[in-house]
């Protein structure tokens, strides 16, 4: 299982990046608009869907609710003062703040949303939107003084969350003794937590320091902990989801790594939250 994830994982970096500096905005928020429609496919089942036609058609109508919102607003111009932009990313913080309380309160909150289809639906869309817009929003930051500059801070949130990651698994297996959420994931432990903000930071600091990215480090500093703190979540609200669904992974699209929402689950929480942050609140 370890041999396929380093491979896949050697793969498919180096085809993010270059969609990240190669694709121009409009390619780039294709491309996302297929992952969000692979990952509404997969949510079909977290939402209680057995018959595949059902997902697909899950899968197509989340498309095209994206597109429409795409073809609402001018080419190159997708940015976080758009007000379908904007909206979405404020309700990332709504929703983000609600899931951090049904993960807490987990399994009494499922209780709410457990045999409700339509709220089910309603959470992946306020997961996958948001991330959407949220993507493109930081893809089109600053194009047209530079067209690399959201690359960058695209890629700086990236590496951001795959440090989170990195860092929890190390630290939690090495140090690991008090558990996070136990009745949500039980392998997440408070050490590991402390390790990937650790590591975050580090990151933050590197990144703030060799990148070519113009912001305050205080501002950066608070973004980058709050997005840190949002990845994790994102990674515990869809393990919640899976558990009361009875699977072990979203999918099985990515050899060693389950599906798209197992791959980008921390990314759903931490890209619209430090998008809203960066480009709206600082």
């Amino acid at each position: 299982m370890l041999k396929y994830r380093l491979i896949t994982a050697f793969i498919l970096i180096p085809i993010v990046i270059a969609a990240l500096f190669l694709l121009p905005p409009v390619g780039f928020a294709v491309v996302t608009l297929v992952v969000c429609m692979l990952a509404a496919w997969e949510w079909g089942q977290l939402a209680g869907f057995t018959s595949r036609n059902q997902r697909v058609w899950l899968a197509i109508l989340c498309g095209f609710l994206l597109a429409l919102m795409m073809l609402t607003i001018p080419a190159y111009h997708q940015t976080a003062h758009v007000p379908q932009v904007s909206l979405s990313l404020w309700a990332s913080l709504v929703w983000w703040g609600a899931a951090l309380l049904l993960v807490l309160f987990y399994p009494k909150s499922a209780g709410a949303w457990r045999n409700s289809t339509p709220l089910r639906l309603l959470f992946g869309l306020l997961t996958i939107v948001p991330f959407f817009w949220g993507m493109v929003s930081l893809r089109q930051y600053g194009y047209d003084e530079n067209p690399a500059t959201g690359a960058w801070w695209l890629l700086y949130v990236m590496l951001l969350v795959w440090g989170a990651d990195s860092g929890a698994y190390i630290f939690g297996k090495l140090f690991g003794k008090h558990k996070l959420a136990p009745k949500v994931s039980p392998g997440k432990t408070w050490q590991g937590l402390i390790g990937g903000l650790v590591t975050s930071a580090v990151i933050a600091w590197a990144f703030g320091r060799y990148a070519p990215l113009s912001i305050q480090p205080m501002t950066l500093l608070v973004c980058s902990i709050v997005a840190a703190l949002a990845s994790v979540l994102g990674d515990l609200t869809e393990s919640m989801f899976k558990r009361e669904a009875g699977i072990k992974d979203s999918g099985s699209l990515i050899p060693g790594h389950g599906g798209i929402l197992d791959r980008i689950d921390s990314l759903t929480a931490a890209v619209p939250v430090f998008a809203c942050l960066m480009l709206l609140v600082f």
